[in-house]
């Protein structure tokens, strides 16, 4: 129903969120558009996604006896002096993130990576209220919701309620008067 209110161009941002949720349609590509989107809260959220992965799989890596930095993406471009890796930047998250995956239970490990990314998001639109950045905001963790629905429906429906809460958080004290 949202979509419908849309413009084009914010439909086309809504539809590249979510094209950042199919595992077929991210790789090097995607993320260097991301980084090169006019909306900063994509360029951040995804560069975020864009370390966490990237962690993900040098703990993998490491837990497999490979090399902790085969598969790993860098968005290095000889070219482009701003794309740097993620060891070149800092990634603040990185030793919650490392203490999360060393976790032994995948639910608990999946649910506290979300966690992670919901409180990135909150970091993100902090000071977005009324902004199409805090619209963009809510579109992620309604992807993250739907991704909890499909693994555990209750934990997708106490997040959906959280979700609304913090919606309803946000305009308290906002007096809606039609008449005006």
């Amino acid at each position: 129903q949202m979509r419908e209110l849309l413009s084009e161009k914010d439909n086309a941002l809504v539809s590249f969120i979510q094209k950042g949720f199919d595992k077929e349609k991210i790789g090097l590509e995607f993320y260097k558009e991301a980084l090169a989107s006019p909306k900063k809260f994509i360029r951040e959220f995804f560069l975020f996604d864009f370390d966490v992965r990237n962690a993900k799989v040098k703990y993998l890596n490491k837990a497999l006896g490979r090399d902790p930095l085969k598969d790993v993406l860098s968005l290095t471009d000889p070219a482009d002096e701003e794309l740097v890796t993620t060891e070149e930047r800092e990634f603040k998250e990185a030793n919650r993130l490392q203490t999360i995956l060393e976790g032994k239970d995948i639910l608990a490990r999946e649910r506290a990576i979300d966690d992670l990314y919901w409180e990135k998001i909150d970091e993100l639109t902090l000071f977005n209220y009324l902004d199409f950045e805090a619209i963009l905001g809510v579109v992620v963790k309604m992807m993250i919701i739907q991704r909890w629905l499909k693994l555990d429906e209750q934990t997708g429906r106490e997040m959906f309620r959280r979700l609304v809460d913090e919606v309803r958080g946000t305009f308290k004290g906002v007096e809606y008067n039609a008449n005006n």
